[in-house]
């Protein structure tokens, strides 16, 4: 079962499908969740980390397309999650989902799958796929799983090719908490579980656009309390909350939307110079404040294994590490970049993709504010970057 852009004959034991807007129709097997779901067909590059990736609330409205090709072989457990069951509608993989061989698993990834409404999709050609992803960019779809092969390709079709697609899109409100929230856990030791965090200063608020928990604990690690709150929190509400700084995260969908109702709120922020860090989302958001502008990219940047230069120190004694020049090998997971091109005077590009150039890190002048556009705090991935919570919490007293 292979990508095909011709032929829409259901192959015999065809239980999944994914119908992308143009109306190519590729066949496999369906596991998880049944039903449909429509998305944004993308690639990821990481060889571990599924359970993370498909948690990830980044990922809302996407469909994951895994590069690795065996997926799901560890099966899957309560402690790697990334957030309360949000992130991705589905994902395609090459293999068939083999029972789990691994220690810490509580259940097989197929039933994780199901237990979490989220469909997938084997037995693809995600070399084809991917390839096609990155010369046409990444498409609009429908994935769909029946167990007794029963589609309706028409009506697939037109909803593929009908949905809107991310750029316009504010899908905050569907991923963000209803309620403020005292966070206390820290980094997680096999044998022992998640560290509780007893600092009661510095303070920091994080602003929840659809945060990974990894985020939190390793504000937690750094030693700072952290209290978060939901993305339509008010300014006056933020500072009643008494910050030492406010945390900017991660989120789905096009910056500009969400900007709408977070940008007034950062800026409000940058004015009384509370102390900002911003990551993924956050980081656009920032930028959006300060006066740049964000565009959708062709294919996104979405994988563990992305190369990042820093190309400044930033404000003098605030140095982003031991020299500029030095690269990290980082996490990304992002559709969405802020234009380097458009940074205004006062605000100091840090960090730059050497994939393809783009900005992937900002800090503002005279204002102890920054921002990164990779994850310093994935899981999985390396740990060149947790230097940036010590130097946020850092920055606080």
């Amino acid at each position: 079962m292979a990508l095909s852009a011709s032929s829409h004959a259901q192959p015999s034991g065809a239980t999944g499908v994914l119908v992308l807007g143009d109306g190519t129709v590729i066949w496999g097997k369906g596991f998880g969740a049944t039903g449909s779901a429509v998305g944004e067909v993308c690639f990821n590059t990481a060889m571990t980390g599924y359970q993370e990736v498909m948690t990830d609330p980044s990922y809302d409205s996407q469909i994951v397309t895994f590069t690795f090709p065996h997926i799901g072989n560890v099966g899957a457990n309560e402690e790697d999650h990334e957030s309360r069951g949000l992130g991705a509608v589905g994902c395609v993989v090459r293999q068939e989902v083999t029972p789990h061989s691994n220690f810490r698993a509580q259940n097989e990834f197929v039933e994780w799958m199901k237990d979490h409404g989220k469909i997938g999709l084997s037995g693809v050609d995600t070399r084809a796929l991917t390839r096609r992803i990155r010369m046409a960019g990444a498409p609009n779809a429908v994935i769909a799983h029946s167990p007794r092969g029963e589609f309706d390709l028409p009506a697939l079709k037109a909803q593929a090719a009908e949905w809107s697609g991310l750029e316009g899109l504010d899908l905050v409100p569907g991923v963000t908490r209803d309620a403020n929230e005292d966070w206390t856990g820290g980094h997680w030791q096999l044998g022992f579980g998640y560290g509780e965090g007893k600092a009661t200063k510095p303070h920091v608020v994080a602003i929840d656009y659809g945060a990974k928990d990894n985020i939190f604990r390793n504000l937690v690690q750094a030693g700072a309390k952290v209290t978060v709150v939901p993305a339509r929190t008010s300014l006056d509400e933020v500072l009643a909350l008494q910050p030492d700084g406010v945390f900017l995260s991660n989120g789905p969908g096009d910056p500009a939307a969400t900007g709408e109702y977070a940008v007034p709120v950062i800026k409000g922020l940058l004015e009384r110079d509370v102390p900002l860090f911003g990551i993924c989302l956050g980081h656009q958001m920032l930028g959006l404040a300060a006066g740049a502008k964000t565009a959708k990219m062709f294919q996104g940047h979405r994988g563990a294994n992305h190369p990042v230069q820093r190309v400044a120190y930033g404000e003098e004694g605030e140095g982003w590490g031991e020299s500029t020049g030095l690269v990290e090998i980082t996490s990304m997971n992002h559709g969405f970049a802020v234009d380097g091109e458009t940074l205004p005077d006062g605000v100091e590009q840090t960090h730059v993709s050497l994939f393809d150039g783009t900005n992937c890190g900002i800090a503002i002048t005279g204002k102890r504010a920054f921002g990164v556009q990779y994850h310093p705090e994935a899981s999985p991935g390396p740990q060149d970057s947790f230097y940036l919570f010590e130097k946020f919490v850092g920055m606080l007293g």
